[in-house]
């Protein structure tokens, strides 16, 4: 793995014809030659890091979020139609930092503005740490990139949930655009 001297005003000044496109840029059809590492990393909480420092411009970090990819190496890169560089991703590149309760289902907002509805094509799983028992709550945002719900959040889907009786347990569920989605069960206290 080669570290190239990229910096993110390099890559943003790349970006520059992207910008007055409509939406999200095409980053799956573009498959430019590989540019090497970066000293980018996103953290856990959602902050971007540049060689150890945070980006606080977040107009550049939402601008990075749109052309961020991650392929079937399991690593994430920011690519652009001439320029691919890996970043490193301590766990999800997102959060979702709220959730609105509209009648056709739940919509999510991430950190860098994404609006996610949760369906089919969107769906939430929960991951349980096995050493602590701790859940992590997941949406799929798009193409292999999901955001972690931030536990205010997770708290308000407990809120928002179904209970729904098993025999060993009662399941929590959410219904969203004709799509059920388990975030857990509770043991019953007898």
């Amino acid at each position: 793995m080669s570290d190239q001297s990229i910096s993110p005003g390099q890559l943003a000044e790349s970006m520059k014809p992207l910008l007055k496109q409509q939406g999200l840029p095409p980053v799956h059809s573009w498959n430019p030659d590989f540019c090497g590492d970066i000293d980018m990393k996103i953290c856990r909480d959602g902050s971007w890091l540049y060689m150890g420092s945070p980006i606080a411009r977040e107009s550049m970090v939402k601008l990075f979020s749109t052309i961020l990819r991650h392929d079937e190496d399991d690593c994430f890169y920011l690519v652009t139609p001439v320029e691919k560089v890996r970043i490193q991703v301590e766990d999800a590149p997102f959060v979702a930092v709220s959730v609105e309760n509209k009648d056709d289902g739940l919509t999510f907002t991430t950190n860098v503005g994404d609006k996610v509805t949760l369906d089919r094509e969107h769906p939430l799983w929960v991951n349980i740490d096995s050493s602590t028992g701790e859940p992590s709550p997941y949406i799929r945002v798009r193409a292999q990139l999901d955001a972690l719900v931030h536990r205010n959040v997770f708290y308000q889907l407990i809120e928002m949930a179904e209970e729904k009786s098993t025999e060993r347990d009662v399941e929590l569920c959410l219904n969203s655009h004709g799509q059920t989605f388990s975030i857990g069960s509770i043991k019953p206290e007898y």
